[in-house]
């Protein structure tokens, strides 16, 4: 009952509880609202244990919606959202490979525009939205635009920065864009001190290794303590072992075109002059080429596994 707090059961004129007027559209609007609700909740009772009804076939515009809602925003906010997610659950577990979650997006925006600070909506709404079918809409776009719908009701709320984040990573698969979100999230006063490392591991798999390497130093520079500390130091040696990779990638590569064939060890190449020493990672430990020529981290390095896809925390499965 706290989400009516300034609606329903605050109003009332001199200071005296709605109960205690006289108003009759007023009682008649209460009690109208009240009945619409109790017949929801007898609906989706009824519905659980049984088949999926047809349930709603269309969504009003959010606007004619809050236009008609009077001063019961709070209680129509929660029926959409409670509509939302027996569309999703209904649409989700009605099998087959072709399921309609046309209505989902339709159904939040209401609740969003009826409590634009509902959180619930924007956080869960998106994940509907996003997952890929046949387990959600897979309209990340939508989640998208639903948490930027969130951000501009709330901007201090740095989660929906996250989220977008999150989005990016794993259903768009774009990494730089992931790692603007979770770097904008991590500015947000508040926000948690382990944004800034999703941020700088989603640089380094987008190829942003500057940026990473700039953030992962000022996280261990601000660090305050020797875990943290330790943590972005040894990423600062990752993204030097990415660099040094790919600098001994060319040298192998030239000393093929060079001479026709692959080096078949490194001494190979400190003969010919290419490299002074056999190379070691920043951890010390030797680099490994393969009979093919392809320059690779040592298994044995306390370096792996270097950045690249999954190496943030992955989304449960289900």
């Amino acid at each position: 009952m706290s989400r009516l707090r300034g609606g329903v059961l605050e109003r009332g004129g001199a200071g005296s509880p709605w109960w205690g007027r006289t108003d009759a559209a007023v009682v008649a609007t209460v009690l109208l609202v009240m009945f619409g609700a109790a017949l929801q909740v007898a609906r989706d009772r009824e519905t659980v244990a049984g088949p999926a009804p047809p349930g709603v076939r269309s969504v009003p515009p959010a606007e004619l919606v809050q236009r008609a809602a009077l001063s019961f925003e709070a209680v129509l906010a929660d029926l959409y959202w409670i509509r939302a997610v027996q569309h999703y659950g209904r649409t989700r577990l009605s099998g087959g490979a072709a399921r309609d979650y046309a209505l989902l997006h339709p159904l939040l925006d209401v609740a969003t525009t009826l409590d634009p600070r509902f959180d619930a909506v924007y956080r869960l709404g998106a994940v509907f939205l996003a997952e890929p079918p046949p387990g959600g809409a897979g309209r990340p776009d939508l989640a998208v635009a639903l948490l930027r719908k969130g951000l501009a009701s709330v901007p201090d709320r740095w989660q929906y920065l996250q989220d977008i984040g999150f989005i990016h990573y794993w259903w768009l698969r774009d990494r730089a864009e992931a790692a603007r979100w979770f770097q904008r999230a991590a500015d947000m006063p508040g926000a948690p001190w382990w944004l800034r490392f999703l941020a700088a591991t989603a640089m380094t798999e987008g190829g942003d290794r500057a940026g990473a390497r700039a953030l992962w130093r000022l996280v261990r520079d601000a660090a305050g303590d020797s875990w943290m500390r330790g943590e972005a130091a040894r990423r600062l040696m990752q993204i030097e072992a990415l660099d040094a990779l790919d600098g001994y990638q060319r040298t192998v590569d030239r000393f093929r075109e060079r001479t026709g064939r692959a080096p078949g060890s490194w001494r190979d190449l400190v003969a010919a002059g290419d490299l002074s020493a056999v190379p070691v990672d920043p951890a010390g430990t030797a680099y490994e080429l393969t009979p093919f020529g392809a320059v690779a981290l040592s298994p044995r390095s306390v370096l792996n596994p270097l950045p690249a896809g999954g190496a943030l925390p992955m989304r449960p499965a289900g």
